[in-house]
């Protein structure tokens, strides 16, 4: 089992994200409404038919929404934003409770308040670009629209740009745990890829998936995605089916591993080496394939810069490294409240052109990604066969640049 300090108490978690939010509505949510042009956002979802944002937005240790939920937030002259929320139970000092269900209905509550605040742009959760900012569900929208009446239904926009904002942009707080997260990650792969875990001849590679995920349940942090271990070896390339899952001296061994904790992601991808008899080191070729994965890193990171899109990134990125001979393929993404989270999609695996629409993205600061891609070389010691290196690892925007946070793969984990 991993024993980490940064697992904290269930109720020292729901305490610390309470405060998160707190702060992020009183700071961060005005200057998004501002940048968006939104006078009034209205969020409104469903009891177990949530919509994606809505859960960022009620505080720990709410689980669900409460039968319907409406919270509204509205812009007002001086730029600070008023929050409301529509619904039976309140959510103590973060939102005002709006509505008394003993003396008008909540589609009457909610006429009313949008008629007395008479905002010009009113922002809704639909986009077909986004799934995050596409939660309105279709008899939410009818009634919303039935609420508001034609005067105040044509005044609706699209809240995406608000949504997306809201999911992406991280606090100094949340900034700061996060490399902690990314150690534990570490901490787990380090692990896995051990003599601990894993003895040659006998361990399988869904030994080591179902290791993986139970230690993650031990120590605190879910799962988002069930974690995946690969293998390549000389004969058995990574562009074919594999013709075994036990894992075998000379296997060059690959992960891919994420959890969500204190409401933030992770997303890694490492690999390391099973010895074979009489080595001491895995073989130079191995070694080389990934340095040339991790100068891939280096040119991605170099051309993540505030403004550009995701596509630009991805081309300004493939043309320096076909320029310099690697053979690149890049699919990276926003890491957040989600693991693949709201943000500028910088490529996917079988979208190396670009990707219309959530490629067309900007870049923010103080945003995290997952820095997602592979790069293929040959090997010569296993006769030129070619090996793809596929790395992941999370990175922060910060102050214009980007930097790892809690450093990168430069070295194979070595299985002796």
């Amino acid at each position: 089992m991993i024993m980490t300090p940064v697992v904290i108490s269930l109720r020292a978690q729901s305490d610390l994200r309470a405060q998160w939010l707190a702060e992020r509505l009183t700071l961060l949510l005005p200057e998004l409404m501002e940048r968006t042009k939104i006078d009034l956002w209205v969020v409104t979802a469903r009891e177990y038919n949530e919509d994606p944002v809505i859960m960022t937005l009620l505080p720990a240790p709410a689980m669900n929404a409460r039968r319907r939920t409406i919270l509204l937030f509205a812009r007002r002259s001086d730029g600070t934003v008023e929050r409301l929320t529509l619904d039976r139970y309140g959510y103590g000092d973060l939102y005002r409770q709006a509505w008394n269900p003993d003396t008008e209905s909540q589609d009457d509550c909610l006429a009313r308040l949008i008629a007395e605040y008479d905002p010009q742009r009113i922002g809704m959760n639909i986009s077909q670009t986004f799934a995050f900012a596409d939660g309105l569900t279709y008899t939410e929208y009818q009634r919303l629209c039935a609420a508001l009446g034609p005067r105040y239904a044509e005044r609706c926009v699209s809240a995406e740009a608000l949504v997306i904002g809201w999911l992406e942009r991280r606090i100094p707080a949340e900034l700061a745990v996060y490399p902690e997260l990314v150690a534990l990650g570490h901490q787990i792969i380090a692990a896995a890829f051990s003599r601990a875990v894993i003895t040659p001849g006998v361990t399988t590679t869904d030994d080591v998936v179902w290791w993986l995920r139970q230690t993650m349940h031990e120590a605190g942090v879910q799962a988002w995605f069930q974690p995946t271990v690969s293998m390549q070896a000389r004969g058995m390339p990574f562009d074919a089916p594999p013709t075994r899952n036990r894992i075998w001296p000379g296997d060059l061994l690959h992960c891919d591993v994420g959890f969500c904790y204190l409401g933030l992601c992770t997303d890694q991808q490492q690999h390391a080496y099973v010895l074979a008899r009489d080595e001491t080191a895995p073989p130079a070729g191995l070694i080389a394939a990934l340095a040339q994965a991790n100068r891939l890193q280096d040119i991605l990171l170099d051309e993540m810069r505030v403004g550009r899109t995701g596509n630009q990134v991805l081309a300004a990125t493939r043309a320096r490294a076909l320029a310099e001979g690697l053979q690149p393929s890049i699919y990276s993404h926003p890491l957040g409240y989600h693991g693949h989270a709201a943000g500028p999609t910088i490529g996917l695996w079988d979208h190396q052109a670009g990707v219309p629409g959530a490629g067309d993205y900007p870049l923010y600061d103080e945003t995290v990604y997952a820095i997602e891609l592979n790069n293929v070389a040959l090997v010569p010691e296993w006769g030129n066969q070619p090996v793809r290196i596929a790395l992941e690892e999370d990175a922060a925007l910060t102050g214009g640049v980007m930097a790892w946070l809690h450093g990168r793969q430069t070295q194979l984990h070595v299985i002796e």
